[in-house]
Order: C-alpha cells, then structure tokens, then sequence
C-alpha cells in the first residue's frame, strides 16, 4: 500500500532524526579517543588512537555479521534470551526496522568495546584488543541489548508478561552499554594486573598522570555533545504526538532528555570538584571531567522518565559512588588508567537502581506507550508511590548484567592471558607501546626522548642488546 504523502514526511523527519542522532553517538568515539590519548602517557598515546579506530572498524563488521541479529532478530523463532534473524542485515528493512535504526545501534556497540579499551590501557597487547572487541560488541552486549530493548527480550518492559509487572527500564543504557562495558574492563584490570611502577613494593599507590589534560577537557566536551544524541535520540522517532494533549509529543520529552542529561552531569562534576578539594587540597581539573561523565552514564538509564530536579539528585550520588570506587579500587591495587570499571561499572549500576527510585508515571507511558490515555499496569519509582516492581526489575538487570559479562569475558580475558597473547612483557611496557608495538610515537618529541628509543629499529636494536 502506497503511503500517503502526510506520512512520507512523517517517516522522513523521524529518519532524519534518527540518522542525526546516530551522527552524534558516533562522534562520541573521537571524544573517547581524546580521552584516553589524554589519560595516558605519551609513550603510549599511538597505541590508544589506533584501539579506538579499531573498536569502530571490527565492532562495524561484527555488529553487521551477527549482532544486531542477536539484539534485535525477531523471526519465526523468537526467544527472550537472543535474536535469531537478520544476520548480515538479511530482510532488513523491515517493518520495525531499517537502515537508519541498524547504524544508530552499530553506534551504541562500538561504544561498549571502547569503554573497555581504556580500563586495559598501556600494557595490552594489539592483537588481544581485535578479539575482545571483535567479541564484545558482536555477542556479549547483543544478548543484553536484546533482553532489554528487544519487544521480545525477558527484561524488556515492553514485552509480555513483563518482569514483575514492570519490566526493566534502561532506555539508553546505563546499564545495557555502561555496566556491560565497566564490568568487561574491570575483568581486564584484575587478570593484567596494575602496570609496571603503579604500586611500590610497599603497596602505596605511585601517581601515573596522562600526558595532555588539553585532549581530556576536548574529550569531555565531545563526550558531551554526542550524549545528546545517546540519550534524546533513543525515542528513536521524534514526530509523535501525545493524544491526551494539545501541543506535547515525543519532541517534548526528546527536549527534557536533554535537559535531565545536562543536569546530572553539570551536578556530577561540581560535586567531585569540591570533593576532590577536600579528599586531595586542590582543584582536580581532570576529575571533575571524569566526574562530569560519571553525571551521564548514571542518568543514561532514567534519562526519559525522570523529572529535572532528580536528575540533580542522579548526579549528587553519582559522583559520590565515582570517588568512593575510586579510593576502593586503590585499597584492591586495581589500575584502571581511565576510571572506567568504576565510572562506568559503577555509576551505570546506581542509574539503574536511581530509575527504580524516581521514574515518574506519566513519563513512563509517554516514553514507551506514547502517551495514550487509560495505560494500566505501567511500574514507576519507588519513591515517587510506584512501589517495589520497577525496583525489583532493575536490581534483577544489574545482578544479570554482572553475571553474563562475567562468565562471558572473564574466561575470555583469563583465555587470552593463559596464551600469553594478553599482555606485553615488561620491556615493552617500559619503552612505550607505541615505540614496540606501532613503529614510532605519537608526537615528535616529549619529555621521555632522551631515554626512549626514537624509532622502531633503535627499539630493536635496544630489546636484542638487553
């Protein structure tokens, strides 16, 4: 049947909205690579680029291949567990979807391998790095996708029955994305252990600053904008109205997302800004970008169903958990050069619990019912009178998410690790990645020239010497 032309346009709009949105997501991996160039020295600055230009290149391939299929495959033969249809975009468009929506999701994959890149930071070796990622975004994250996003998926709050009559709210995936991605890399951290000189042999923590606080700040920023995409543009259509209003529709709560977004992130940073004050004596101007980010992942998951002012609230006690998981994991001697098993492990675990604290009703019904009149059975915040079922369904996501990334890449890091293929010997992790394992360095010179080899034959030469 031909469509009419008000709905061609309809169809359009929502496309291009979508294709804007992907846009964004995806410019998320340069403020990932920023970040972590930034955060690591500068001996190992080449090695961190080409790991984010790998993630968006394999997780592209894989999440084609297979992943989307195990996210959101819906066939004959549908299960809650994991999609059984459209491996390599087979019968794709469909119905439910098409073109557009397959990128934005490719968008949100790649970003779960990077997360985990920088937990792993300055002593992996390359090759390691293609098969977690390659793995990662192509199995382990589609299966959480599906349980949670897919019509299908047990976790999802629009299948039937839903978990607990409620069903877990995640709408752009604080825990989905996030806890996948934290929860991979905090495996990585414990099987490689700290780098060489993280710890003295007493035990005391040994300060390893990045090389450019320039390229963190850029790399906040851009993280920034793009998030703008990750959260608003999880509607996934804008031009939707809602019946039981005059002038309100998906555009409306597409601008309050943004708005619950900005505010638990801005809330996040000020307050690491000042804890960082007390906690260190001075103004930590890379932990308040990290704080910043913390803001993010931890609204990620109530983004949509929240009012502003707890979004405030979200940021409060996400920077709180940053810092707290921090200092834990400097008692556990886990070296995480990013922050990111803790940032996004962490404060993805408390969005989830925060969206079973402080889900509003009507915004539940507008995000996943598009606000039709007479919607019953929909759960909502504990704390805002909705009971103990939306509470339950989250606690039951964040326990799964910690077990099926667990048994998935835990053996796989320990795999590798037993092959020898994971981490680089203490030679190469002393002269720099870069110079080891990548032919040259990021950048002419710095401040580690006089001592380093310069070219990849000096190394050589050096290495066969020793």
């Amino acid at each position: 049947m031909e469509l009419s032309w008000e709905s061609s346009v309809e169809e359009s709009i929502n496309a291009i909205y979508l294709l804007f949105s992907a846009y964004l997501v995806f410019a998320m991996q340069l403020g990932f690579a920023m970040l972590c160039a930034g955060s690591v020295r500068a001996k190992n600055a080449m090695n961190i680029l080409l790991t984010n230009v790998v993630d968006a290149a394999v997780g592209s391939l894989s999440y084609f291949l297979f992943g989307f299929a195990f996210a959101f495959g819906e066939g004959p033969n549908k299960n809650p567990f994991i999609g059984t249809s459209y491996f390599a975009l087979k019968d794709v468009p469909t119905a439910s979807y098409d073109y557009s929506f397959f990128l934005y999701q490719w968008a949100f994959a790649i970003a779960v391998a990077g997360i985990t890149s920088g937990s792993i930071a300055e002593r992996t070796q390359f090759g390691a790095y293609l098969i977690f990622s390659f793995f990662l975004s192509g199995f382990v994250y589609p299966v959480v996708a599906h349980w949670v996003w897919s019509s299908s998926g047990w976790l999802s709050p629009n299948s039937s029955p839903r978990l607990f009559g409620s069903g877990a709210i995640d709408f752009a995936g604080s825990g989905a994305v996030h806890l996948v991605g934290g929860i991979a890399g905090l495996w990585g951290c414990i099987i490689e252990g700290p780098r060489v000189g993280r710890f003295d042999a007493f035990g005391k923590s040994v300060i390893m600053r990045g090389h450019n606080a320039t390229l963190v700040v850029l790399g906040t920023f851009l993280l920034w904008f793009g998030w703008f995409g990750f959260n608003p543009g999880s509607f996934n259509k804008i031009l939707v109205a809602y019946p039981t209003t005059i002038d309100q529709g998906h555009w409306t709560s597409v601008g309050r997302t943004a708005v619950t977004t900005t505010l638990a992130g801005s809330t996040a940073g000020i307050v690491t800004l000042f804890g960082r004050r007390m906690l260190a004596g001075h103004w930590d101007a890379l932990a308040v970008c990290n704080g910043v980010l913390g803001g993010f992942v931890a609204i990620t998951s109530g983004c949509a169903v929240v009012e502003p002012w707890a979004a405030i609230v979200c940021g409060f006690f996400a920077a709180w958990v940053l810092i707290g998981l921090n200092m834990l994991a400097l008692k556990l001697k886990i070296d995480d050069p990013l922050e990111a098993a803790q940032l996004h492990g962490g404060c993805g675990a408390w969005g989830l619990i925060f969206t079973g604290l402080f889900a509003k009703e009507e915004f539940v019904v507008q995000a996943y019912d598009a606000g039709l009149a007479g919607v019953q059975g929909r759960a909502y915040g504990l704390l805002v009178g909705g009971g103990w079922g939306l509470v339950g369904a989250q606690l039951v996501e964040l326990v799964v998410i910690l077990v099926w990334v667990s048994v998935t890449m835990g053996p796989l890091f320990y795999l590798l690790h037993w092959l020898r293929i994971l981490r680089i010997s203490i030679d190469e992790e002393v002269a720099g990645l870069d110079i080891s394992s990548h032919g040259g360095y990021a950048y002419n010179a710095h401040e580690e020239e006089d001592t380093a080899p310069r070219f990849y034959g000096d190394y050589v030469r050096m290495h066969n010497n020793s």
